[in-house]
């Protein structure tokens, strides 16, 4: 059983947790919590290594779980209490997290859904889009340099496995430009002038969202060929980012579903 914070396992998904350097150099981030890991399996995606404490083990789930990774030959190392509360990154440690190489999705060739998201800065809000991107059938989420980084522990926790499915990239504005060429580009606003309904979601199509606090920036507008909108009741001036986005992309879902039926 690892007992000490200095052991190099330990460091290790310490300085993953809290330094996105670390990740971006190492190309890993941490999964953490029984069901995030249960999805790495179900996924196929072996973990570098896993610890766990006793309890986990214990407990039924937990026990098939690592009987599981254990099957994929990954390494499985018990620690204390202790050293998984210094290792994670809630207040109530689930008792159980694994390192994983950062998935590299390729770009699809003829992109029909992108969502690119510009500025939006808080992680709870881009892990909840992602995790809705997947359920809409988003090809790729195309992040720019003002947004938070997608392998932060709250936005991956909040994405709940998305991104073992899911093309996210950061890239520059000249490169987004070349990844959505051949699609209509909308800019979600409260005052564009397109309802979300009356746009044709069925062409190839990319959604342009800006975060809460500045919303999208001069580059995301220049982009667009048009603005979308919702519709709201009198007063109301906006709505929480991942809310709207699903809004919309769920409509993208409706209207594809229609046209094949």
């Amino acid at each position: 059983m690892i007992t000490s914070l200095q052991n190099d396992k330990v460091r290790a998904v310490r300085a993953l947790q809290a330094q996105r350097r670390t990740r971006q150099r190492e190309r890993r981030f941490v999964f953490e919590g029984t069901r995030l890991v249960e999805e790495a399996v179900r996924a196929g995606v072996p973990p570098d290594f896993v610890l766990y404490t006793a309890p986990v083990e214990a407990d039924a789930r937990g026990n098939v779980l690592l009987t599981s990774l254990r099957e994929m030959n990954v390494p499985c190392h018990a620690v204390n209490e202790a050293v998984m509360v210094a290792c994670s990154d809630t207040q109530t440690p689930q008792g159980i997290l694994a390192v994983l190489p950062i998935p590299t999705h390729p770009a699809p060739e003829r992109p029909t859904l992108t969502l690119i998201l510009d500025r939006v800065r808080d992680p709870g809000n881009l892990g909840a889009i992602l995790r809705t991107a997947l359920a809409a059938g988003v090809e790729q989420v195309l992040l720019t340099p003002g947004t938070v980084d997608a392998s932060n522990p709250k936005v991956v926790r909040a994405a709940m496995g998305a991104h073992l499915h899911l093309r996210i990239v950061t890239l520059g504005w000249e490169a987004i430009a070349a990844a959505v060429a051949g699609s209509d580009v909308w800019l979600a606003e409260a005052s564009g002038e397109t309802p979300y309904t009356a746009v044709d979601w069925t062409r190839p199509v990319a959604l342009s969202v800006g975060g809460e606090a500045a919303g999208a920036g001069e580059q995301a507008r220049a982009l667009a060929g048009g603005r979308v909108s919702i519709p709201m009741a009198a007063g109301v001036e906006s709505l929480n980012t991942a809310t709207a986005t699903a809004v919309i992309l769920f409509e993208v879902v409706r209207q594809r579903g229609k046209n094949g039926e």
